[in-house]
């Protein structure tokens, strides 16, 4: 399965190039923070590399809403969720993450992908961080951040694959495990 892993990866990157648009980016921004996980108190996301759904505008606009917002931090093989604060480092590949700070554990993860199934199975990176993560972590509702045309039919699912709750994209909204989408 990982070749065929690798060749949706490079398939789904290479899409997404042609879907990074300012105007999706600020319609998912608003439709997220219209959905109900928005009135959620705490938020751990990514902080968008490359062509990702931008989020660091939404990062702002949470906070500016009194809300606590925590964000990956890499060491080595691990990752851990800590409140997002200026000024941003970046980790080996280039990515931004907070300089340091103790672990803290949010409601909603927002999580990066190259797509996701109808099924809310998520193809990511092959690095494993957020499975890792999601699986140490299994109270956090797990919320996908993406552009609609990132949502394919089917994707192959490994045993170690944490599916997601739901997603949110410029166009909708997905909820999959309605009975884990409890916000409050």
């Amino acid at each position: 399965m990982n070749d065929e892993k690798k060749q949706l990866r490079r398939k789904y990157l290479a899409a997404r190039r042609q879907l990074k648009a300012a105007e999706k980016d600020r319609a998912l921004k608003e439709r997220f923070l219209a959905s109900p996980f928005a009135a959620a108190d705490s938020f751990f996301l990514y902080l968008s590399y490359r062509d990702e759904a931008d989020t660091l505008a939404l990062a702002d606009e949470l906070i500016a809403r009194g809300k606590r917002v925590c964000c990956p931090r890499t060491e080595g093989e691990a990752m851990r969720s800590v409140r997002y604060r200026l000024p941003l480092g970046r980790d080996k590949l280039g990515i931004l993450q907070p300089p340091d700070g103790e672990e803290e554990t949010c409601k909603i993860a927002l999580v990066p992908l190259l797509a996701a199934d109808e099924r809310g199975t998520r193809l990511g990176y092959g690095g494993g961080y957020y499975d890792r993560y999601l699986s140490a972590h299994p109270e956090i509702v797990r919320v996908g951040y993406a552009y609609d045309g990132q949502i394919v039919t089917e994707l192959p699912a490994e045993e170690t694959d944490i599916p997601l709750d739901a997603v949110v994209t410029d166009k909708r909204i997905i909820v999959y495990r309605p009975g884990r989408v409890k916000i409050g």
